[in-house]
């Protein structure tokens, strides 16, 4: 059993109330709180949970942007004995359905902007729905919106401030459940532990070198891995969190100038943003602000792009799996000395280990033996330690099969370099990650499949000049009664996927063919298509033409096809 304080998260609210009570903790719009008052809001939440008989291992669900209220909700809950769920507001009705269901959860609080969303996950539950639903209306600019039996702010008012939170009996007990986005074909619930999350938060403030008193712009969304354990360490450090509802270039760059922000994090998709953004939407940098950027390998050639607008950037690497950042790319200050170009080819890096992970390696799975630091020789990074997760929640099959003798395999595939950083260069799984999203492509698959006329389908990344990558559908198809495939538009399938999917699952492009390329065993071969996918620019003005011919590899990776236009 493990000790009672040393990894209690809401341990660094107490500390904040003490040591920073007047300091401002939140701002979100034209609100403001201090230290002292969202100590008082928490306790009070906990409080009307605990009477609500919210306690131990209980599941509480949210589904909201990043607004204060999910802040308070990364302390409320774990202060009441229970495991939070921050889920996430682009999945659609059916996922939140089946992460509600699988989650069990009692409480599900919703965020009013998504309340119609909600309604309809809710109706897909019948006798499974939470017992509990409640509001959480604009603490800026209320709308009057309620859904449920509670209001947040309600149950705020009518807690007791005095409550002190349920102590942690044993630091292997679960603080949150994540889920999985588009990894699987059902969302996998991971599970952290208190330990884990707690050494995550010291190693991320610590090697990201965060000092007393940060300014923390809400950029990276709180429902991905509990946005990578900030909420916990902002208040470490007494930092003021900035909270952002939405997240535009106007919105970031107003309240970087107007709050003097210091630190943000993001996935690349959100440098493009701050890069397309119009003149009038821009604010003047005068101070750095230090980006953590992950949930994609950002282009080396974006680093100094966005670097030039008064923005350092650092790369991390991590899974849900990993309660967020495994390995950081620290910067070292030799680097310094080299071209621009270089410098951004090292940033773009996985990196190395974060202080509290036991170990980080990429290995030869068969053999489990370490690949040599030549930057050339492939393998599968691994991970182990406190950090990471307990388990897939209800999943021991899964679960054990994650695990190769303590090591936990991510599926991507790396090098090691002489200076030991990591860097991925292929994707075991076949992940699509889009905009800092995860797609699977197998999950797209099946849906293609579904399709009455769908004889092929695979599904592989293409570049994309906003998201990095985005889907692309490879697929064949069955003749109608005509003996004709040509009826079977992009449009169409595109639409189809729309009433079935995610939107940011959908493709953006649609290629048909008479075969998909395949082996002597008759698997699809996959790195044909990424070939002829890297070729593709995204224009959704351009139709698809209809590939008839075999596709060719020159010893160059060029793609030679015949093309039906």
């Amino acid at each position: 059993m493990g000790c009672k304080l040393c990894s209690s998260h809401p341990r660094f609210l107490k500390r904040a109330n003490v040591v920073y009570a007047n300091r401002t903790s939140v701002i979100y719009e034209g609100t403001r709180f201090t230290w002292s008052q969202t100590y008082d809001r928490c306790c009070r939440l906990a409080d009307s949970l605990r009477s609500l008989n919210v306690g131990k291992n209980d599941v509480v669900s949210v589904l909201a942007p990043n607004i204060p209220a999910v802040y308070e909700m990364h302390f409320v809950v774990p202060m009441a004995g229970a495991v939070l769920n921050a889920i996430n507001i682009r999945l659609d009705a059916k996922n939140i359905a089946t992460i509600l269901s699988h989650s069990g959860a009692k409480v599900f609080f919703v965020d009013y902007q998504y309340v119609e969303l909600a309604s309809e996950a809710l109706s897909l539950l019948n006798d499974a729905a939470p017992s509990i639903i409640a509001c959480i209306d604009d603490i800026d600019t209320p709308t009057g919106v309620r859904f449920g039996q509670l209001e947040y702010e309600q149950l705020v008012q009518r807690g007791n401030p005095g409550y002190n939170g349920e102590l942690v009996q044993d630091e292997w007990d679960p603080i949150a459940l994540n889920y999985t986005s588009g990894t699987t074909s059902a969302p996998k619930g991971v599970v952290y532990s208190h330990r884990g999350a707690y050494l995550s938060t010291l190693s991320l403030i610590l090697g990201w070198e965060m000092g007393n008193a940060p300014v923390y712009l809400w950029s990276l969304p709180m429902f991905h891995c509990n946005g990578w354990t900030f909420p916990w360490g902002v208040a470490a450090r007494g930092g003021t969190n900035v909270c952002l509802r939405s997240t535009t270039a106007k919105d970031v760059y107003h309240n970087i100038a107007e709050h003097s922000v210091t630190h943000m994090c993001c996935a690349p998709i959100v440098f493009n943003i701050l890069l397309e953004a119009k003149p009038h939407e821009r604010r003047v940098i005068t101070s750095p602000v230090e980006i953590l950027t992950g949930g994609a390998p950002p282009p080396a050639s974006l680093i100094p792009k966005i670097e030039r607008l008064g923005f350092h950037v650092t790369h991390g690497y991590g899974l849900t799996e990993s309660n967020g950042p495994a390995l950081v790319c620290e910067c070292q200050k030799k680097w310094n000395k080299l071209p621009q170009q270089d410098q951004a080819k090292l940033k773009a890096r996985q990196g190395i280990s974060v202080l509290t992970l036991a170990d980080a390696d990429v290995k030869d799975l068969d053999t489990m033996a370490s690949v040599p630091r030549d930057g050339k020789t492939m393998g599968e990074i691994v991970l182990r330690g406190s950090g990471i997760m307990k388990g897939y929640f209800k999943d021991p099959e899964a679960t054990s099969k994650a695990f190769r003798n303590g090591w936990f395999a991510t599926g991507d595939i790396a090098v090691i370099h002489p200076d030991g950083y990591l860097e991925i260069k292929d994707r075991s799984k076949d992940v699509i990650i889009s905009g800092g999203e995860n797609i699977s492509s197998v999950e797209l698959e099946s849906v293609l499949y579904r399709h009455p006329r769908v004889l092929e389908a695979a599904v592989v990344a293409m570049p994309h000049p906003k998201w990095g990558e985005s889907p692309c559908a490879f697929m064949s198809l069955k003749k109608n009664y005509n003996g004709d495939t040509n009826d079977v538009k992009e449009s169409e399938i595109i639409a189809y996927c729309r009433k079935n999917l995610p939107r940011f699952m959908v493709p953006k492009r649609v290629e048909f063919m008479a075969e998909l390329p395949k082996t002597s065993t008759g698997k699809i071969q996959k790195f044909q298509l990424r070939a002829l996918a890297q070729n593709f620019v995204v224009n959704e003005n351009l139709p698809s033409k209809k590939i008839t011919g075999p596709i060719q590899l020159s010893a160059s990776g060029q793609v030679n096809t015949q093309v039906q236009g």
